[in-house]
């Protein structure tokens, strides 16, 4: 017999099980600078808008968007890199509280977990590190070749690939931003959660079409944990 329950649950890092605590901006800037954007103004202020509202999405997809040309774009991208893992290095990154618990009770249950990003591989495998985390899930995944990242489904799709889950619809994602929650509806989750731990609140997260909006990463846990053998979220 089929398992109509969740058997995997893709679950964001930045925002939703890492504490972004305003990083992700910080090293923006550098970004900015290094793509030629003037150090305060209308341009610049415009430019930070749009990286808070498309949060979630693959940082080389945004800076593509932003500064028109594929030069650009590339130094945009290497100097937010090299500035989120000196910020990194520095002792910044911090897990959301109780996210460590809360993927491996997941994992426990019997749900295989995956974390994604919209960072580049090398900048979520230095995170993982600086966090202890390298084991922490059953996989990890980032954009890349043949991967886009959010609001695209291929991170959930891949996921559900490697990881050899039955169907979509045993499928759960949970993150911060629209962005998360447009990639799981697009890749058919049954649960398409939004968190409050990150950059979008609950109106912008239910605007998205969220199916279920939780406070953290554990709550989260919990919902599925806990209902999993009755297949109603």
């Amino acid at each position: 017999m089929a398992d109509n329950g969740i058997q995997l649950a893709v679950v964001d890092m930045a925002g939703t099980t890492v504490a972004d605590d305003g990083l992700v901006v910080e090293a923006f800037e550098a970004a900015a600078t290094a793509a030629g954007l003037p150090p305060s103004g209308e341009e610049r202020e415009r430019a930070r808008r749009y990286v808070l509202d498309t949060m979630g999405q693959s940082k080389i997809a945004v800076f593509r968007a932003l500064f028109g040309t594929e030069e650009l774009a590339q130094q945009a991208n290497q100097a937010f890199e090299q500035a989120y893992d000196e910020l990194i290095d520095t002792g910044n990154a911090r897990p959301i509280p109780g996210a460590a618990d809360a993927i491996t009770a997941l994992r426990q249950a019997g749900v295989k977990v995956a974390l994604t990003t919209g960072f580049s591989a090398a900048t979520q495998d230095k995170l993982l590190a600086a966090l202890g985390w390298q084991s922490l899930a059953d996989l990890t995944l980032a954009p890349g070749d043949g991967v886009r990242g959010r609001p695209y489904p291929d991170l959930i799709l891949t996921a559900l690939m490697r990881l050899q889950a039955d169907a979509v619809g045993n499928v759960a994602a949970l993150g911060d931003t629209s962005s998360d929650i447009h990639s799981a509806l697009r890749a058919g989750c049954r649960v398409a959660a939004g968190t409050l731990t990150g950059a979008h609140n609950a109106a912008q997260l239910r605007d998205a079409g969220a199916t279920h909006i939780v406070s953290t990463v554990t709550e989260f846990a919990d919902l599925i944990t806990q209902t999993r053998a009755t297949g109603r979220y």
